[in-house]
């Protein structure tokens, strides 16, 4: 396929956090205009402010100049395709993928399971960090732990399994995590990119509260009213203290997008 003919490539990407988001962001900005993304009808999103998820509550969102819309159904994507936006379909089983038949498809859920996407679902499929395994049920995985191999395009088996341990950011690691208390419904105090002490009260479940883990600014949180279970991450604690990067794709989500990116071109720029 040729460079001119790349532009025409359809492109799924299954799930629309702001890993996904990073993805769909990298892809748009290199030419790649003809792109879907699925998710959840209550997506559980932390970090929103930068990612497409938000479209399905909000109608709109743009993310870094990059704008996605809510569809109601995949006869929706060639209109706004035209349009330079990017469609958002709540689609969980991805069943728009026998109306849409899309050359490439990228499960970016991050389950760190399979949840169904095999490799004859498309020309090319990726899969996005643990429980894909390249050449099995993808044709590419891409490595999402952080370190030295963060951003490699995998052809050959699986990434690294799942540690359970989150990625350090300013020398913190489990701390930055806040999970929710109990079962419950979550009641947020506090929002998105504001500076926070440990201990602060930032909301309650079913009357327990939720508190700062250490001192920082708040990079993510579930939306207010959003059924949770305990245990369930629901928010981001940034030690770096530094509030702009509550509204920039993170150098996580950049390289995985560039992963994305190296393989399509491997692949089709032939």
């Amino acid at each position: 396929m040729s460079p001119s003919n790349l532009a025409g490539l359809t492109i799924t990407i299954r799930g629309a956090g702001d890993l996904a988001s990073g993805v769909a962001c990298r892809l748009y900005r290199s030419g790649f205009h003809r792109l879907l993304m699925t998710d959840v009808e209550a997506p559980l999103t932390v970090r929103r402010l930068v990612s497409f998820s938000e479209a399905i509550h909000e109608g709109t969102w743009t993310v870094e100049g990059t704008t996605a819309r809510r569809i109601s159904g995949a006869s929706e994507t060639a209109a706004l395709w035209s349009q330079g936006v990017i469609p958002v379909l709540v689609d969980p089983n991805h069943e728009t993928r026998e109306v849409v038949r899309p050359d490439v498809i990228v499960d970016a859920i991050l389950a760190k399971k399979n949840l169904g996407t095999t490799i004859s679902d498309a020309s090319l499929v990726i899969g996005i960090g643990p429980g894909f395994s390249a050449g099995k049920d993808v044709h590419a995985v891409v490595e999402t732990k952080r370190g030295h191999d963060l951003g490699r395009v995998i052809l050959d088996g699986p990434p690294e399994p799942d540690t359970g341990v989150p990625g350090e950011i300013g020398g913190h690691t489990f701390r930055r995590i806040l999970r929710a208390p109990a079962d419950g419904i979550f009641e947020a105090n506090a929002r998105i990119a504001d500076k926070v002490v440990e201990d602060e009260v930032l909301g309650k479940v079913a009357d327990t509260p939720v508190r700062a883990t250490l001192s920082g600014v708040l990079r993510g949180l579930i939306r207010h009213g959003t059924p949770v279970s305990a245990g369930l991450k629901i928010g981001d604690i940034d030690p770096r203290n530094d509030p702009s990067y509550c509204f920039t794709i993170s150098d996580k989500a950049r390289a995985i997008g560039g992963a994305v990116l190296e393989a399509i071109l491997m692949k089709f720029n032939s």
